[in-house]
């Protein structure tokens, strides 16, 4: 049985011509406002993942089943009605640092957000930390 290629990969493409597209002004302001948070906080300098993922450092996983393939270990991506966050599930401190962050909803891998402006960037980055912290621990 022939391995599947995971869609989302680590690409070439320009990160500021992919920002540069966005459709207004408060679009754009925001991705480089996370841009700034998300590489300061990781370390890390964006890359594109995929057509639509800006992503934060790499990583490589492989679980039970036998799939294994790269991912970043953050990142996020601005999606039609919001922004994606994506960072762990299970970093310590997760749900009170959710509970500052201001208004956002939240899945198991992922946090979204309207825009930055009610976002408490200090919680975002605190984010940000931990959460690369435990995927490197996960995933040495």
């Amino acid at each position: 049985m022939a391995k599947s290629t995971n869609k989302t990969q680590e690409t070439t493409a320009s990160v500021a011509e992919f920002v540069a597209q966005q459709t207004d002004d408060a679009r754009r302001k925001t991705c480089e406002k996370l841009i700034h948070i998300f590489s300061k906080a990781s370390k890390f300098e964006p890359k594109m993942w995929g057509p639509s993922i800006i992503g934060f450092g790499s990583y490589h996983y492989k679980y039970e089943s036998g799939r294994e393939g790269d991912a970043p270990l953050s990142g996020f991506a601005p999606r039609k009605n919001d922004f994606s966050l994506y960072l762990s599930a299970n970093f310590p401190d997760r749900e009170l640092l959710l509970s500052k962050l201001g208004p956002h909803k939240s899945a198991k891998a992922c946090v979204y957000i309207k825009n930055d402006h009610d976002i408490n960037e200090e919680v975002l980055a605190e984010m940000v930390k931990r959460s690369v912290a435990h995927v490197q621990e996960m995933y040495p």
